[in-house]
C-alpha cells in the first residue's frame, strides 16, 4: 500500500472519526477512506459505462425500435 496525504475540514474529519469510532467494520480512518474510494470508483465506472451505453441506444433508437418491432410481431404470430 502506499501512503498518501489528503486535505480535509474540520466537518469532514469529525463524519470520518464519528464512523469509524466503535465500528467493526473500519479499524481506522484509512480504512473507511479506502473504502469510500473504492465505492465511489466503482460507481463511477458503472456511470462512464451507462452514459456510453446510453449514447449508442440514442444513436441507433430507430433501427432498434424497428427490430423490437419486428420481434414482437414475430412472437405474436406463433
Amino acid at each position: 500500500m502506499k501512503t498518501i496525504a489528503v486535505t480535509v475540514d474540520e466537518a469532514t474529519l469529525k463524519v470520518l472519526d464519528e464512523l469509524t469510532e466503535g465500528s467493526m467494520r473500519f479499524r481506522s480512518r484509512s480504512a473507511l477512506v479506502r473504502e469510500a474510494l473504492r465505492e465511489f470508483g466503482e460507481r463511477e465506472r458503472r456511470r462512464q459505462i451507462e452514459a456510453k451505453d446510453g449514447e449508442v441506444f440514442r444513436k441507433h433508437r430507430k433501427r432498434l425500435a424497428r427490430q423490437a418491432r419486428a420481434l414482437i410481431s414475430e412472437q405474436a404470430r406463433s
